[in-house]
């Protein structure tokens, strides 16, 4: 695979609760002329859709459900990059429960509260001729992948579509986290905005990743001076969205409504998280964070970061501050170096993944996969040691550990690694192996297993994705 390496940017950070409602750049402001207008604050700058009506100028810089009593149910998607070692990844069901191969096997105290999913896959990655990111952002979509450079698109992901169904419910509708950053570079004549993105908020806008945990702890347990600035901001952009309307067309007055009504309920989001009381029914197991605020700075340690990202996921949920969170553990194409595990030396993760069967780049490759796999036992272990009544945080989840390749060395698009943990409130039977992989396609669609999960999160839809059935023996 030829690869095209071009400089890192690094994405612009926003502030927790605006994340969401930034509109990313897809060009670079220092000598941009367009008509997408910005609306800055002191502090901030939030860029408006694209509005035809508007002249042209310089660069933005000159200004322009929960059943009463019991604990509802948790939706997280915990994904790894460039497949698996395949001699290795598999699953066979015995009387004493299942048994895992050794790519699994940090799974194996956890076998009764894990079902194994072997086969299901996107149509439209298989069919994509872009290896990588062409097969990549889809994961949780099934959309197709623009190939246009000009036309950055996939589709809106599931867990955006839950989070907007739900929002109401809690004080942020989704966290979406990583621990690599957010990368603008191309690779292939292709936006690393791809490799870099699990969750869509639409077809073109990737839901912007927290990889700070200092950040993503003040979004979860209510940062009041964040809160304070996050309102002054949004005053400030309310003000200049109204200047700004009488010279626009009536289309382009219809895109800044929307815009502001995205502005509207993160104003209703701030309001609910500093006024949030429950004076009956269920009631979360913590009201106050039982871990410190981490350190502003980047964790420089993977292991260490993966794992306070993963604490992170489980306050959020014991809080009830969200319900549904998608967590990379690394991008697409990932550059993070594995040396820290014991027998990895001088390979980034992808040239392991690439090995050309070497046996001892395979061997290394193994490791990697037991290292993703033991970050997810991890989260599990967390979760059902966590009491809620008459039953466990992990049994009230569904949580979904993936890869878009399942032979990473291959490309392997047509049966992606998934494992799917807890008991959704009692609607999943753990324990299982569920193979699919001699069903006809129309069987195996990854987007059957998504509108069973949104099912049991209470989004009904007749159709997502290519699917409009559910998944079959789930």
């Amino acid at each position: 695979m030829h690869v095209v390496r071009q400089q890192v940017h690094p994405f612009p950070t926003p502030t927790p609760l605006l994340a969401d409602a930034m509109q990313l750049p897809h060009t670079h402001w220092s000598n941009a002329t367009s008509r997408r207008a910005f609306l800055r604050s002191s502090t901030s700058v939030l860029a408006l859709p694209w509005l035809a009506s508007l002249p042209l100028r310089s660069a933005p810089g000159k200004r322009a459900a929960t059943t009463a009593g019991k604990p509802p149910r948790r939706f997280g998607c915990v994904y790894f990059s460039n497949g698996v070692e395949p001699d290795h990844w598999w699953t066979n069901p015995t009387a004493d429960g299942l048994r895992f191969g050794p790519g699994l096997a940090p799974l194996f105290p956890y076998r009764d509260d894990v079902c194994v999913l072997e086969g299901l896959f996107n149509a439209q990655s298989v069919a994509n001729p872009s290896a990588h990111l062409g097969r990549m952002p889809n994961l949780l979509s099934g959309a197709w992948v623009s190939l246009d450079q000009n036309d950055l698109r996939v589709g809106r992901t599931m867990d955006q579509v839950m989070a907007q169904r739900l929002h109401e419910q809690t004080a942020l509708p989704s966290l979406v986290l990583g621990i690599e950053p957010t990368e603008l570079r191309l690779e292939d004549g292709l936006s690393m905005l791809y490799g870099s993105c699990i969750s869509w908020s639409s077809p073109t806008r990737p839901t912007t990743k927290e990889i700070y945990p200092a950040r993503a702890f003040d979004a979860i347990v209510g940062n009041r001076q964040q809160a304070g600035l996050d309102r002054t901001i949004l005053d400030q952009v309310q003000a200049d969205a109204k200047s700004l309307r009488p010279q626009l067309a009536v289309r382009d007055r219809v895109k800044l409504d929307e815009y502001l009504e995205s502005i509207r309920d993160i104003e209703r989001r701030i309001a609910r998280a500093a006024h949030e009381q429950r004076l009956e029914g269920w009631q979360p197991t913590l009201t106050q964070a039982d871990l410190p605020r981490p350190a502003d700075e980047l964790p420089q340690n993977v292991p260490e970061h993966m794992r306070l990202i993963l604490d992170l996921i489980v306050l959020a949920f014991r809080m009830d501050r969200t319900r549904i969170v998608t967590c990379m553990l690394n991008n697409d194409l990932s550059q993070m170096n594995f040396g820290f595990l014991e027998g990895v030396q001088g390979s980034l993760h992808l040239d392991l993944t690439h090995n050309g069967r070497d046996p001892a780049r395979e061997a290394m490759y193994l490791k990697t996969n037991q290292f993703h796999v033991a970050q997810f036992a991890y989260l599990l272990k967390r979760l059902k040691d966590i009491e809620e009544g008459d039953q466990t945080l992990l049994d009230s989840s569904l949580l979904l550990l993936c890869s878009n390749l399942f032979d990473g060395d291959k490309h392997q698009a047509d049966r992606m690694p998934m494992v799917l943990a807890g008991r959704g409130g009692g609607s999943l039977t753990t324990g299982r192996l569920l193979d699919y992989r001699e069903r006809p396609p129309e069987e195996r669609r990854a987007c059957s297993l998504y509108l069973s999960l949104m099912d049991r999160m209470g989004v009904t839809l007749p159709r997502f994705g290519d699917s409009d059935r559910r998944l079959a023996g789930l």
